[in-house]
């Protein structure tokens, strides 16, 4: 009798389970940053431009940015802050959806912080300086200090300082409202610093790095609290829950460390994606739930409670539809360097950029309502096969000068044609 009862007890709490776990499909390319707004709105950055607002399971888009979307903060309760790889920040209104474009760094953002006071946001750029932003309007400043690109920013509850990391292995501080702030190193740590959270009441700061390094340390000096550096890298994602005293932190072979800030014990350690880097966390307002994204298209919410029952090996979203090794070498060459930016399927598409549906024969930069380059847009490049092979050959930044195509290259002459093979049967 004990055996069924267990066994009831054991079905019922899987299909709790199975209620409690979310996905949130929508985005047409990789989610990139995530952030939980005031009423339990997740807002979701994303490779294809864009940013999601969601309320349950159906989005409201934000559109306006002209690449991908990395970086996004609350700004206080009815609007929203992003940045991405157009250099930019935009603020937005989250009922009208009217944007406000801030302009001034020569780079792509990499993170964004609000002030405690809501008055001031900073904006971390790899072109190396801090953007300090009057959120109600005005000019900025510019904090530079930094050797390497700024990948994360932080104010302390205190307001008075801003605590930075960079891609030159620092962890630095400002008192960044004097008239000629000069940064201090807390640490140096010798890799590039990927993430930074801040404790409650400035009591500890915790960071990840590209080495692997999870650490958190105390804010005055750089002095080493806890050490939680695994054997996988690099720390891509952190995200903290004050109420319940979480520290989540994600890393680039697809697992999930969660932390008790009260103890500094580690509770959880999961796969959460089959393949792929985690690149974004955030909490659910009571911390029951910790949504994540990375190179899947979706934004998967895992109940904490129960995260050990679940199996990312059963997901099939996280990358590829099968494993790369079932597929022939033309679509494999496809889902490594197109599948992230072009659908193959007919119009509309939410990927970041045009469907190639149609591909062959057709006129470079025609696909009607895709904005493309100027470049490309008034080019006489008519898509061939051999006008691919040369693209792919050369890389875009040599064949099509100026255009928004990523670099790359396939450099196997059979690679080539294996891939113009798959797409002239995949594009009909």
């Amino acid at each position: 009798m004990r055996g069924w009862i267990a066994a009831l007890w054991c079905l019922a709490a899987a299909s709790a389970a199975a209620q409690e776990f979310t996905t949130l499909k929508g985005h047409g390319g990789p989610v990139m940053g995530l952030a939980m707004l005031p009423g339990g709105t997740v807002a979701s950055a994303s490779f294809d431009n864009s940013v999601g607002l969601w309320q349950g399971r159906v989005p409201r888009w934000l559109e306006g940015h002209a690449a991908a979307v990395i970086a996004l903060a609350p700004l206080g309760p009815d609007r929203l802050v992003t940045g991405g790889d157009d250099f930019d920040l935009i603020i937005w209104d989250r009922e009208s959806g009217a944007a406000t474009r801030l302009e001034g760094h020569r780079g792509k953002i990499a993170a964004l912080a609000v002030s405690p006071d809501g008055g001031w946001i900073a904006s971390a750029s790899w072109d190396g300086s801090i953007g300090l932003w009057p959120a109600q309007g005005g000019a900025p400043r510019f904090l530079r200090g930094h050797d390497g690109p700024v990948t994360d920013v932080t104010f302390a509850r205190d307001g008075a300082r801003l605590f930075s990391t960079s891609a030159d292995g620092t962890l630095r501080v400002w008192r960044w409202q004097e008239s000629d702030p000069v940064s201090r190193v807390l640490v140096d740590q010798g890799f590039g610093i990927n993430e930074l959270v801040a404790g409650p009441e400035d009591a500890w700061l915790a960071y990840g790095a590209v080495d692997g390094a999870t650490r958190v340390v105390e804010p005055e000096n750089g002095t080493e609290i806890a050490d939680f550096t695994l054997d996988r890298r690099p720390i891509l994602a952190l995200a903290h829950h004050e109420g319940t005293g979480q520290l989540a932190a994600g890393d680039g072979h697809g697992y999930i460390m969660v932390i008790e800030t009260g103890t500094w014990q580690i509770t959880r350690d999961f796969q959460a994606m089959s393949r792929g880097p985690v690149w974004a966390l955030a909490f659910s307002p009571d911390g029951g739930t910790l949504y994540a994204g990375g190179l899947s298209e979706v934004v998967y919410g895992w109940p904490v409670a129960m995260l050990d029952a679940f199996d990312p090996a059963g997901e099939t979203e996280h990358s590829f539809l099968r494993p790369p090794e079932e597929m022939e070498n033309g679509e494999r060459q496809f889902m490594r360097k197109c599948s992230i930016c072009h659908a193959l399927t007919p119009p509309p598409s939410r990927k970041a950029g045009p469907t190639l549906h149609g591909l062959f024969g057709r006129a470079a930069g025609s696909v009607p309502g895709y904005p493309y380059s100027p470049i490309l847009a008034n080019s006489d490049i008519v898509w061939t096969d051999e006008s691919i092979d040369a693209l792919f050959d050369l890389g875009p930044d040599h064949y099509i000068p100026g255009s928004k195509m990523p670099m790359q290259r396939i450099t196997g002459a059979q690679d080539r044609q294996d891939l113009i093979a798959f797409l002239r049967r995949a594009t009909e």
